[in-house]
């Protein structure tokens, strides 16, 4: 397999056009610009999933970093090639359990909240969707990690359970009922936002 960090890459139109299991088999075979399509495809959904768990960009940039070597290198054990979103997913899902159960305590930041809120119009209105924002940033730290991983996957990138449960490596009733439990938290935690 070629060394992802040797080639400049610079994805074509015809590559981009390419479904994700073409772009698997291409990728194991050792295409390097096949690959960088999957990772321009799929980066920003795992940094947001990892930003959301991890309340740290820095973090976040480090465990998506890390995600895509790991795809890289062990791609030829991907069974389904149409499998690999999902398996982005658990690793993505597993790699940010692992830093958060390694995290000592620590105060909540404010994620992307400010920048969120200066898109939202009138200095008010920024300024009311900024401190939503935040309180729903300190509503889902207060989560535990599997009960914020299982709700960000499925309210934010819209996985569905079985998909879940495969990434969290859990059942499908204990994903839905991490996922009640987390809904109820945040509902409690929005109210004054209501």
């Amino acid at each position: 397999m070629a060394d992802i960090g040797s080639q400049p890459l610079v994805p074509g139109v015809h590559e981009t056009a390419l479904d994700d299991a073409t772009l698997v088999v291409r990728a194991r075979d050792g295409d390097v610009r096949a690959f960088e399509v999957l990772v321009l495809r799929y980066q920003g959904p795992m940094y947001r999933l990892a930003l959301r768990m991890l309340a740290s960009r820095g973090d976040a940039e480090d465990v998506v970093q890390e995600v895509f070597l790991t795809a890289w290198r062990r791609l030829g054990r991907l069974r389904e090639s149409a499998a690999f979103v999902g398996w982005l997913y658990r690793m993505t899902t597993n790699r940010c359990l692992n830093v958060i159960r390694a995290r000592r305590p620590m105060a909540v930041t404010d994620l992307d909240a400010r920048a969120s809120g200066d898109a939202a119009g009138s200095p008010e209105r920024s300024a009311q969707v900024g401190e939503q924002l935040v309180a729903l940033s300190d509503g889902l730290q207060q989560l535990t990690a599997e009960q914020r991983a299982c709700w960000l996957l499925r309210e934010v990138h819209g996985r569905s359970y079985d998909e879940i449960a495969r990434a969290t490596g859990t059942t499908r009733t204990a994903v839905r009922g991490r996922i009640a439990r987390a809904r109820a938290h945040l509902a409690e935690v929005m109210a004054p936002w209501k």
